[in-house]
């Protein structure tokens, strides 16, 4: 079990370096998309800065095994923050990643909690506490 956590942490961490990656290169306009029309900052910013915390996200999933707990607990939360974007996308019916129906979009919404619970279990948050 120990190393099918350790596999699933780690691809959860390249997974979201590819993500924050994207989000400031070839998928950022797919990015800036999703962000809800009522955020205070600019769009292009919200993408840029919610790129870069997944590459630092990512590569601590990755790299920063003595601090996995932590880091765990601080990827759910950020997968819990972005959320709001995700149902902004299904609100507006925005087309984004593919998602170019009502039905896609809703059926999105439902694998932001397996982030969540996928952060808290690879790294062992739920076991550790914070």
């Amino acid at each position: 079990m120990k190393y099918i956590k350790t596999i699933l942490r780690i691809l959860l961490g390249a997974a979201l370096l590819y993500a924050g990656i994207g989000h400031l290169t070839w998928l950022r306009q797919e990015f800036v998309a999703q962000v809800p029309q009522w955020m205070p900052l600019g769009t292009d910013l919200v993408v840029v800065l919610s790129g870069i915390v997944e590459i630092v996200l990512g590569a601590s999933l990755i790299f920063l095994y003595k601090w996995k707990h932590i880091v765990g607990w601080t990827a759910a939360l950020f997968f819990i923050a972005v959320f709001p974007g995700n149902i902004s996308q299904y609100i507006n019916e925005v087309d984004a990643f593919g998602l170019d129906s009502d039905r896609a979009r809703l059926i999105r919404l439902f694998f932001q909690p397996v982030l969540v619970l996928w952060a808290l279990w690879s790294t062992g948050a739920c076991k550790k506490g914070v």
